[in-house]
């Protein structure tokens, strides 16, 4: 347990130092605060970004969930994940709550996962399109009551009035704003990255038409932080991508977001779109919020054709405690 919570650390320090390669070049070295860490993501990527809230919670003081499931939702169950409580077809009624709730303090209690006590004053960002066909809106209302669990009520913003399908939304990019299908990124007139971003640090400035994300954005090799895997198994792709914005180059105090994509958003379902088009590298320019785009990998050998993240188990049942987290991640 120490070996890992050691390379934990070494991952975190990675991420807010980032010393990593671009093009097989040497990124330069980007202090981020540590306190000021937070993260997001959309459908499994959601998922995602709440284990890695819940399982680190000392490093990261807000989440934001778009199309969402609670915390351990499936239990390492693909048929949970697919077919019954956490899926489309499934009745998130069923979800028990208090289960999941009494299972996240018994991996605290182990070390398994970060002190619960930890998100007691971090900023939850939920939201649930009117027209999404792939999360029900009552699974998400199932996450809503998880963290009501740990985090103050008035620390969590619901929204659920965007007639939205399951996508990631922006102010003037993507599909229609019902659409259920690729690239998963619509256009609702609504800025879905300012909206979290400024929940979780507030007091933000809001991005306009005329701005421009004018810092650098590189690719980074992801491989480091997972060199002992054969390629056959490897649960994140070679690159990862990341946004430092014009004030962060020579600033050493910049805020670190880590957004995670969803099914069929990698690279190669979707070329660059996540990590361009959704807005986050405009609210990162005129914020200084360095935002990391970590990438999955569309991978058979693992059971995941469409490159999700991993909230159901698809390696093993350990998916919700820190140690798998950081190996999948």
């Amino acid at each position: 347990m120490f070996e890992t919570r050691f390379a934990v650390m070494k991952l975190m320090i990675v991420m807010m130092v980032f010393i990593g390669r671009a093009n097989a070049a040497v990124l330069g070295s980007y202090g981020a605060d540590p306190s000021k860490v937070s993260v997001s993501g959309v459908s499994s990527g959601a998922n995602m970004a709440v284990q890695l809230h819940v399982g680190f919670s000392s490093t990261f003081m807000g989440v934001g969930a778009v199309a969402g499931a609670p915390y351990y939702c499936a239990q390492g169950s693909v048929l949970r994940a697919t077919t019954l409580e956490c899926s489309t077809k499934g009745n998130p009624a069923n979800v028990d709550i208090p289960y999941l709730k009494s299972k996240t303090e018994s991996y605290a209690s182990s070390g398994k996962v970060d002190a619960t006590s930890n998100m007691a004053s971090d900023r939850v960002y939920i939201f649930s399109g009117t027209r999404d066909e792939v999360v029900q809106r009552g699974l998400v209302g199932k996450l809503v009551e998880y963290y009501k669990g740990f985090v103050p009520a008035t620390n969590i913003k619901t929204v659920y009035n965007v007639p939205a399908g399951h996508a990631f939304i922006t102010e003037d990019y993507g599909s229609s704003c019902g659409s259920n299908s690729s690239p998963y990124i619509n256009d609702c007139d609504y800025d879905q990255a300012f909206e979290i971003l400024n929940h979780i640090y507030g007091n933000l400035q809001q991005p306009t038409s005329s701005t421009t994300a004018n810092g650098q954005l590189l690719s980074f090799s992801q491989s480091e932080f997972f060199p002992f895997y054969s390629s056959l198994y490897r649960p994140m792709a070679y690159t990862g991508y990341v946004y430092i914005p014009t004030g962060c180059v020579s600033t050493q105090n910049c805020k670190l977001h880590v957004a995670f994509h969803g099914c069929s958003q990698t690279t190669l379902s979707i070329g660059d779109d996540f990590y361009t088009k959704t807005g986050y590298n405009e609210v990162g320019e005129l914020n200084n919020i360095i935002i990391l785009y970590p990438q999955a990998l569309i991978n058979t050998w693992l059971v995941n054709p469409l490159g999700c993240w991993d909230w159901w188990g698809y390696k093993d049942s350990d998916y919700g405690k820190s140690v798998h987290i950081l190996l999948f991640w």
